[in-house]
C-alpha cells in the first residue's frame, strides 16, 4: 500500500526564549549552517545596530551591512554589497523591513536566511515573502522560507509595545481569514489546504483566547510561535490565503487610500478583523475578539487611529480592488456605502463602548 505525503519547507531551527540571542553562533554552528562562521549580517540603524556590539563577539567571522530602509532598491543594494563574499548564510537583525530586505537579497544571491526578529510587528517574519517599496508603491516577492528563525523574548520585550500589540492584530486576523477561506470554498469552489488551514487558525485562535498580556513571557511565547506558524502556513499553502482574507483587504485599502496617516499593519489587520466577523454574521465572535484586541490597547473602531466612520467606509468599499480573484465576505456581500453605513452602526453597538 503507497504512502502518500509531502515535504512542508519550514526552518531547521526555531529557538524561540529569553537569552536566545546570545546562543546565535553556537546555534548555527551546532545545525551546520554556518560551521565556518562566515556570515553576513544585515541590520538597520535602529535596534539591530544598537545589538550588535552584543551579538559580535559570538560572530567573529561575520561581516556587517546596514541597511537604509525597506524598499527594493535598498535589497538590491545589499544582494550587491554580500556578492562574492563566500558566506554560509545571510542574517537579518532587525525589525520587518530589514528581515525583509534580507530575505530577498538572500534569495538574489542563492543564500539562505536567518531571521532574527527584533519586534513581533506581524507575521512576516517567518514568511516565504518579501514586501518592500518600489516606485509603484510597495511590491510582494516570492522567497525561500528562512532556514533558522531566533527570537530572543528578552529583546522583544525591550521593543516599543506597539510593535507587540501590531503582532497580536496580525495573528487573531488569520481566523477571520479562515472564515473567508471557508466561505470562497463553500461558494466558489476554492480548493482549502487543510493543513495551511489548521495551522493558521490554531496560530490566531492560541493568542486570541490566550489570557496573558504584553508583559508576559508566556504570552510572548504564544504569540511569536502563532507568527512563525502562520509563515510557515503561507509555504504550506503556496500562498497568503491561510492569513490574509477581508481583514487585509482592509488594511490595504487603508495603505492605499491614506498613505500617510496609515496605522500599523497589524492594527489596521485586527480591526478589519473584527468588523468582518461581524459581517458574516459571527456576532458573537465579533464582540468577542474585539474585547481581545481592547484588552491588549489594540484599535476597535476607526478613530481609534486616528480615521473617520465615513473614511472607513470608503476603505471598506474600496477593499476588494485591492485583491484581484481573491473571494471574501466583502465580495460575497457586495456592499453598499449606505450598507456598509448601517452594518457599521450595528457593529458598533455589539462590540460596546
Amino acid at each position: 500500500m503507497p504512502v502518500l505525503t509531502r515535504l512542508i519547507p519550514s526552518p531547521v531551527v526555531v529557538d524561540i526564549r529569553a537569552g536566545a540571542l546570545d546562543d546565535l553562533g553556537c546555534v548555527l554552528a551546532d545545525e551546520r549552517i554556518s560551521h565556518s562562521g562566515k556570515l553576513a549580517v544585515a541590520v538597520s540603524g535602529g535596534s539591530g545596530a544598537r545589538l550588535r556590539e552584543r551579538v559580535a563577539p559570538s560572530l567573529p567571522g561575520a561581516d556587517w551591512f546596514e541597511v537604509g530602509g525597506g524598499t527594493l532598491d535598498d535589497a538590491i543594494k545589499l544582494a550587491g554589497a554580500m556578492k562574492g563574499g563566500h558566506y554560509d548564510a545571510v542574517v537579518g537583525l532587525g525589525g520587518g523591513k530589514i528581515i525583509d530586505c534580507a530575505k530577498f537579497a538572500a534569495a538574489r544571491v542563492g543564500l539562505p536566511l536567518v531571521a532574527v526578529p527584533t519586534n513581533l510587528a506581524h507575521d512576516g517574519l517567518c514568511s516565504p515573502v518579501a514586501t518592500l517599496d518600489n516606485d509603484a508603491g510597495r511590491g510582494s516577492y516570492g522567497v525561500p522560507n528562512p532556514i533558522a528563525v531566533v527570537i530572543d523574548l528578552d529583546v522583544i520585550r525591550d521593543a516599543p509595545v506597539r510593535f507587540v500589540r501590531a503582532g497580536i492584530g496580525d495573528a487573531v486576523s488569520n481566523v477571520s481569514a479562515i472564515a473567508d477561506w471557508e466561505l470562497a470554498n463553500r461558494v466558489k469552489g476554492e480548493r482549502i489546504d487543510g493543513l495551511a488551514a489548521a495551522m493558521a487558525r490554531q496560530a490566531g485562535e492560541a493568542v486570541l483566547r490566550h489570557p496573558g498580556g504584553v508583559g508576559d513571557n508566556d504570552f510572548l511565547q504564544v504569540l511569536a510561535e502563532g507568527l512563525v506558524l502562520t509563515g510557515i502556513a503561507m509555504s504550506v499553502s503556496g500562498d497568503s490565503r491561510p492569513a490574509s482574507g477581508a481583514c487585509h483587504e482592509i488594511n490595504h485599502a487603508f495603505d492605499l487610500l491614506y498613505p500617510t496617516r496609515a496605522a500599523a499593519h497589524g492594527e489596521q489587520c485586527g480591526l478589519g478583523a473584527a468588523f468582518a466577523m461581524y459581517l458574516r454574521g459571527a456576532h458573537e465572535e465579533s464582540a468577542h475578539m474585539a474585547s481581545v484586541l481592547r484588552r491588549h490597547g489594540l484599535p476597535v473602531l476607526p478613530e481609534e487611529i486616528g480615521f473617520t466612520p465615513l473614511e472607513f467606509f470608503r476603505a471598506v468599499e474600496f477593499a476588494p480592488q485591492t485583491r484581484p480573484g481573491r473571494y471574501t465576505i466583502l465580495e460575497h456581500l457586495d456592499l453598499t456605502t449606505d450598507q456598509i453605513k448601517d452594518l457599521y452602526a450595528d457593529y458598533v453597538k455589539a462590540i460596546g463602548s
